[in-house]
């Protein structure tokens, strides 16, 4: 943003500090008439024809808008995504482990990345991890979604879920 000496414009429209219009005037005026009321020229919008410049107190715009932007960044929900991992010949017990694991990441908003690392010979039976996947999916299907579906990477096979928006309340 230009402000002050740095406008160069030999026409400028100019808003008062509280963004009435003003008129059209050379830059110099402008100025001048911004340095009588104590306060700064700020152009806001250089595109147009002439450019807008409006006067007002720059410090404490820029104080404002650090304020607004540290207050928007405050609201803001991270998403992170967790990593259940499992391998092809997963027990009923360790399953039920991973799935309620996964279970409450989803509740927490994250994202999910499944997992399965295929070892030696089990990279012949990457079908078999399909099979896990799916199972997987149905297992987790209360609380989230199937994002991507599952793919090879490598030796490893992956899937990332997402948690379910919660329900709307019936009226």
């Amino acid at each position: 943003m230009q402000i002050n000496e740095e406008i160069r414009e030999k026409e400028v429209r100019l808003l008062g500090p509280d963004s009435e219009p003003i008129g059209f005037m050379s830059s110099k005026e402008a100025l001048e008439l911004a340095i009588q009321k104590n306060l700064d020229l700020v152009m806001i919008a250089p595109a147009a024809t002439p450019p807008v410049c409006r006067i007002m107190d720059y410090g404490k715009y820029r104080f404002e808008q650090a304020k607004r932007d540290k207050e928007a960044k405050k609201k803001q929900k991270v998403i992170e995504i967790k990593e259940v991992r499992m391998s092809l010949n997963i027990d009923v017990h360790d399953f039920d482990v991973k799935v309620n694991q996964a279970k409450k990441f989803m509740q927490g908003g994250d994202r999910v990345k499944v997992s399965i690392r295929f070892r030696g010979r089990e990279l012949a039976h990457t079908n078999l991890g399909n099979g896990v996947m799916e199972r997987f999916a149905q297992a987790c299907s209360e609380f989230g979604n199937v994002e991507k579906p599952p793919k090879m990477e490598g030796r490893s096979m992956v899937m990332f879920m997402t948690s379910k928006p919660p329900a709307k309340p019936v009226k």
